[in-house]
């Protein structure tokens, strides 16, 4: 493993919603820090910095995870998506952020972000859940203005249009 001086500076590389960047940190440096700070990727939310909130959450390889709780180090050579990598800049909304604006599932909008990024993960695991199964996978987020119930309703109605989506797709033909 490679060794990082106490009080050096690293130059972080990896991959940020599919383009390389890199800019130096120091070792102790958070990885939400170093997205804000560091790379400008200022979707990802800084609440509690305790891992319990959510609203840093970004997917670390595909994996939803708690940037508050990473090292920037620690993402060397990593792909990491943000909340800005679930669609263009001058493109639509995805499908999942549609769902969200369509059944309110945002008020202030601070949690929003982690929120998807679970979501957005969670769906492709697991892309026909029930609500049970979203309201356990959205325990591990705090929002205080939704209720919640939007949300589930948004993940729902997402793996729901997904599924009619895959359904309608003609079936290959046999050569």
């Amino acid at each position: 493993m490679k060794q990082i001086g106490r009080d050096s500076l690293h130059t972080v590389r990896l991959q940020l919603n599919g383009t390389a960047r890199s800019a130096p940190c120091t070792p102790r440096m958070l990885l939400s820090d170093f997205l804000r700070e560091g790379l400008g990727a200022t979707g990802t939310h800084v609440g509690c910095e305790h891992g319990v909130c959510g609203a840093c959450t970004v997917q670390i390889d595909g994996v939803a995870s708690r940037a508050c709780m990473t090292l920037a180090v620690q993402a060397e050579g990593r792909h990491i998506a943000t909340v800005e990598g679930l669609c263009d800049a001058d493109g639509p909304l995805s499908d999942l952020q549609e769902a969200f604006k369509r059944h309110h599932a945002l008020q202030c909008g601070f949690c929003t972000a982690g929120i998807l990024m679970s979501c957005d993960d969670y769906l492709r695991r697991r892309p026909d859940p029930s609500e049970a199964e979203v309201r356990d996978m959205l325990s591990g987020h705090l929002c205080r203005c939704t209720g919640y119930t939007p949300i589930v309703q948004a993940v729902l109605d997402t793996a729901a249009l997904r599924r009619i989506a895959v359904a309608s797709q003609p079936l290959p033909m046999d050569n």
